[in-house]
Formats: C-alpha cells, sequence, structure tokens
C-alpha cells in the first residue's frame, strides 16, 4: 500500500469513528461534541497512546491489556484547555473514551 492509500484509509476509519462516537454519545453531548472536536479527541487518544507505552505493555493470560479511561479522559481535558479548545469535563470525555474503544474493538 502507497503512502496515498495509507493517508485515505486512515482518513476514512477516522471519519468512521467520529460518526461512531457521535452516534453513541448521551443525547445531551450531541451538541457540545462537534465533529471537529472529536477528529481532535481521536488525535489527542492516538497521541496518548503512542506517549503513554499503553502499546507496549504486556498482555494478560487472556491477551487484554489494562487501560485507564479516566486518565485517558483526564489527559484530554489537560490538552485541550491547555490548547484553547475548550473547557471539558473528564466525566463528559469519558464518553468520548468509551465509544472510541468500542468502534477499536469492533474493527479488530
Amino acid at each position: 500500500m502507497n503512502l496515498d492509500e495509507e493517508l485515505m484509509l486512515d482518513a476514512q476509519q477516522d471519519a468512521a469513528a467520529v460518526a461512531y462516537i457521535k452516534q453513541h454519545l448521551p443525547q445531551e453531548l450531541k451538541d457540545v461534541f462537534t465533529e471537529e472536536l472529536l477528529y481532535y479527541f481521536i488525535d489527542v487518544i492516538v497521541e496518548y497512546y503512542t506517549e503513554s507505552g499503553i502499546l507496549d505493555a504486556t498482555p494478560d493470560k487472556e491477551g487484554y491489556i489494562e487501560i485507564d479511561e479516566e486518565a485517558i479522559a483526564a489527559h484530554l481535558a489537560k490538552k485541550a484547555k491547555k490548547e484553547g479548545m475548550g473547557n471539558f469535563s473528564v466525566e463528559d470525555l469519558l464518553f468520548v473514551v468509551q465509544a472510541h474503544m468500542d468502534f477499536e474493538e469492533e474493527q479488530n
């Protein structure tokens, strides 16, 4: 697969993830988290996975890796505030993190 094809596939997967997350958010959060924000949060989640070492963790006997969803949501809240994207509660961002994880699980 060449670079253009890989970039196109990544864009399609991100669009599908945004649609999935939007669909699975509670009604009161659907207007809060715009598509632009969801794309931003997906990028920050992927960045967090890469920088935190989660991807290098050893799976347990069942093949699972322990992921602290609340820590990810707290990271999203802190980074969004720092980068001027807005002030979001960890509780609200947990819905985004959980929906993104559910989407990724369904893709695998």
